[in-house]
Parts: structure tokens; C-alpha cells; sequence
């Protein structure tokens, strides 16, 4: 039997979110979504992910919520957190930080096992991804073969290295955190479906989402500058595959990348 796996990259505030109501439905008709993943670590406005979007998505038809370093950079997130078993943070935080890093769901195509880790290359130096998917697999695998990881990681090296070490270990490894789509989509050897970067689901007239001028001002001057959500040439990046639930390899990868209809550009101090 065949499941077919819908992904949306990195939502960014609430053009990513609108882009999302705009195509998430049309996408899941077209390819026969029977199980759709979305990152939403920054969802809420640039950063974070709160109940408010968290209801904009699951009511889309979202499954399950993944997410990385920035879940929690607003409180009410953290809230979220602790209380919705629909989304994820990085398991390999360390022991005692709140929220789950992977989750098993069952669909009308069987169990899918749905895993987050961050990676620690240009990142904070957490708990060992590599080791954290050896413990949670053991887990995972006693209920289902079919698999999906978001490793939201800033190096591509080890997004590589993390795709050969669980190559027939998980269906799909999706790499996330760098907001830039990737052409490198493909199915390794022993069947895990992999791509770099799925891309953001927000602005692409920015600096990975921000307003440019605030982002450039950071590298000019090395001093910190508020973010601020930008709003135009707005895209949907994703990623389909379609996984046999026996095996739980991965048969079939397609990278989407929507551009939004034609509109006016919105000024960027409105």
C-alpha cells in the first residue's frame, strides 16, 4: 500500500499562512494527501508558533506541526508546547525541556511516525541528533515503518551525513531552518527520500522572510535589529512522496514551489 506524504516548508508569519490557506487544500486534492506535515516554527509572526496558528493549520488539515530553534521565541508558544501533542520541537534538547520531539499517528493507510531533531553545526551545541534518532527509532519502529523526519539544521554537510546514517531507517528526511528551496531532491539507495532544504513558505522579497533593510542593518553594523515579517513575492515550498507502508520506503519525490497570483506590491511600511 502506498501512503502519500505532503510537507510545507517554513511558514513565515502570516503571508506564509495565507499562501498556505490559499493552495494547502488544492495541493491535498491533487496529490492525494493521506498525511500532511507542516513546519510552523515561525508561524506567528516571523517567530514562533501560537494556538492561533496552530488552529489555522490543523483546521487546513495539517496532521502534525514540526518545528526548530525559534518555537520558542514567544511565550505563548511555549504555552503550546506543553499542551498540543499535534506539534513538535527538537527532540535533542535537552532532558527537561518542554514538548515532544516525535510523534506516532495513525491514518486510514496504517501508523506514521513523525520525528523532529535539530542539528548542531552554526547552532547551539545540544544533544547529539544522530544519537537522539538511534533512541527514538527503537521506539518509533516497534509500531510503524513508515517514518518522517524534519531535521532543521543550518549545515548541509550534516544534513547529508544525517541522511546516509538513517538511509532505510526513515521513509523521508526533510531538511528545514535555511528558508532556501533546494534542487537537490532525490531517493537514496536503501529508499529514504531526502532534500536539503524544502524551502519557506513566506516573502521571497527579503532576507529569508525579514524585511531587507533590518536584515542588511545586522551585517553592516553587527547589532541586533527587530524583525520584521516581510510581505511581497510571496511563494509555497514543500515537498510530496509517496512511502510503502510495508517497508516504509520511499517510492516517489516531487519539490513544489508555488509563486502567489499576481497582485500589487504592498509597501513595506504599511
Amino acid at each position: 500500500m502506498l501512503l502519500n506524504i505532503l510537507f510545507i516548508g517554513d511558514i513565515v508569519g502570516k503571508p506564509g499562512l495565507d499562501m498556505v490557506q490559499m493552495w494547502l487544500p488544492g495541493l491535498a486534492k491533487k496529490y492525494k494527501a493521506d498525511f500532511i506535515i507542516a513546519n510552523g516554527e515561525n508561524a506567528a509572526d516571523g517567530k514562533g508558533c501560537t494556538e492561533k496558528e496552530g488552529k489555522i493549520l490543523f483546521d487546513l488539515g495539517v496532521n502534525v506541526i514540526t518545528s526548530g530553534n525559534h518555537i520558542w521565541d514567544k511565550h505563548q508558544s511555549q504555552d503550546y508546547l506543553k499542551e498540543e501533542k499535534r506539534i513538535l520541537r527538537p527532540l535533542n534538547y535537552p532532558k527537561g525541556t518542554y514538548g515532544r520531539g516525535y510523534t506516532i499517528v495513525e491514518t486510514n493507510k496504517g501508523k506514521v511516525g513523525v520525528l523532529n531533531l535539530q542539528g548542531r553545526a552554526f547552532m547551539s551545541p545540544i544533544d547529539c541528533p544522530f544519537r537522539a534518532a538511534d533512541w527514538a527509532l527503537s521506539r518509533i519502529k516497534q509500531e510503524t515503518n513508515v517514518v518522517f523526519l524534519d531535521f532543521h539544521a543550518e549545515a548541509t554537510a550534516e544534513k547529508l551525513a544525517m541522511a546516509n546514517y538513517l538511509d532505510g531507517k526513515v521513509s523521508v528526511l526533510v531538511g528545514t531552518h535555511t528558508h532556501i528551496q533546494t534542487a537537490d531532491e532525490r531517493i537514496f539507495p536503501n529508499g529514504t527520500a531526502y532534500i536539503t532544504d524544502s524551502g519557506m513558505t513566506g516573502p521571497y522579497d527579503s532576507v529569508i522572510g525579514m524585511k531587507t533593510d533590518a536584515a542588511i542593518n545586522r551585517f553592516v553594523y553587527q547589532t541586533p535589529q527587530k524583525y520584521q515579517t516581510a510581505k511581497n513575492q510571496v511563494h509555497l515550498c514543500g515537498l510530496f512522496v509517496k512511502v510503502e507502508t510495508e517497508s516504509g520506503k520511499s517510492v516517489e519525490i516531487e519539490r513544489i514551489c508555488l509563486p502567489e497570483f499576481e497582485r500589487k506590491k504592498v509597501p513595506e511600511n504599511s
